[in-house]
């Protein structure tokens, strides 16, 4: 006699749901917990995919691997150890001043106040609760400590940068030992890395360029931290679409701060429009292409998301790692429609015909 067992394939749908909803909470319940190791670990990884070019140069002029991984790793630190420099003396300079900052944030508010309940407009306690300059300056040294706390894990990244370029050379070798010669994988997982390095390679260019203009203008209009400023544009940056309006808001509370009148700030403000505009809407778009955007919602959604699993880096790296899950799933056979939902624009070929692509077409 036997037995009949039920298997997978004998589920409905609603307990293949089911199943997958289970085993997406447990997913994202590792990845909280996991925070501490994971972040320093997708840094590293990013760092890394950005410097294997650079390692990859040296190894075809002749130098060996272990002094092509030592040389990308020291122009990497170099990087850092600047941009680490930098932040910290000017964090330190904007903790003095937070004070003095907060100081001028109440007597602003104070003076709005008087000007809106004058003119009859009562909104005295929206300002106390929800424009309150000691909750702005808390909030703003709260960020200031965990920056402080992140930029004091740059030795764990930098060492695990290391052992991933080590393991970059030899992991196309395993990659087909692994699948036994089979040339179909092995060019997809090509074209994917290749472009998870294009996509980041751009973003990276392009936000250093923005990062470098946002300061220039900062120091031309006279704002305290153009450095801090250029930093935080640059690191905004990685986040379409909102990440400029939410880079330009200390900005322009500076200037408020800083200067009387409104004409300071309405300048910088101007400025970040400015190189939005060319960057963002002209250049980004030119160098990517369509294929690599992401929709607003899901740009939004993934902040969210992100933010909430990992925290504020969560956020700053919320787009770039749903990118590369875009990308993977572009060249997954049977997935690729998923990517297509994650698109900013339906393909070319299907709004020029009106039907809809095959969730099994391959890419």
């Amino acid at each position: 006699m036997h037995t009949i067992r039920p298997g997978a394939q004998d589920w409905g749908p609603g307990a293949r749901f089911l199943v997958v909803l289970a085993s997406a909470f447990v997913v994202v319940a590792g990845l909280r917990a996991g925070a501490p190791v994971l972040l320093p670990f997708c840094l590293a990884f990013f760092l890394a995919i950005l410097s294997i070019p650079i390692m990859l140069w040296l190894q075809r002029k002749g130098i060996p691997r272990a002094a092509a991984i030592i040389l990308a790793v020291l122009v990497d630190v170099a990087v850092l150890g600047i941009i680490v420099l930098l932040a910290n003396q000017s964090l330190a300079d904007v903790q003095v001043r937070l004070p003095l900052y907060a100081t001028r944030l109440q007597a602003l508010l104070d003076t709005w106040t008087a000007g809106f309940e004058a003119s009859g407009l009562p909104v005295g306690d929206v300002f106390d609760e929800l424009i309150s300059a000691a909750a702005i300056m808390d909030t703003a040294r709260d960020l200031l400590g965990r920056v402080a706390v992140f930029l004091s894990n740059t030795f764990i990244v930098i060492l695990v940068m290391v052992f991933i370029l080590s393991e970059a050379a030899v992991f196309p070798d395993k990659f087909r030992a692994v699948l036994g010669g089979g040339g179909g994988e092995i060019g997809r997982f090509t074209k994917i890395t290749d472009e998870v390095l294009e996509y980041l390679a751009i973003k990276t260019l392009v936000s250093i360029a923005t990062g470098l203009c946002i300061g220039l203008w900062a120091w031309a209009l006279g704002l305290d931290f153009p450095v801090v400023l250029g930093l935080i544009g640059f690191v905004l940056n990685y986040v379409p679409t909102i990440g400029s309006i939410i880079a330009a808001v200390p900005a322009v509370l500076l200037a408020l701060i800083q200067f009387d009148g409104l004409g300071q700030p309405l300048l910088v403000a101007s400025g970040y429009i400015a190189v939005n505009v060319a960057f963002g809407n002209l250049l980004e778009p030119h160098l990517l292409g369509r294929r690599l955007g992401l929709s607003t919602l899901v740009v939004i959604l993934s902040l969210i998301f992100w933010a909430w699993v990992w925290g504020p880096v969560g956020a700053l790296l919320a787009v770039p790692l749903t990118m590369i899950v875009k990308i993977m799933l572009e060249n997954t056979h049977d997935l690729r429609w998923i990517a297509v939902l994650l698109d900013k624009a339906a393909p070319e070929a299907a709004v020029a015909d009106g039907s809809a692509p095959n969730p099994g077409d391959s890419p």
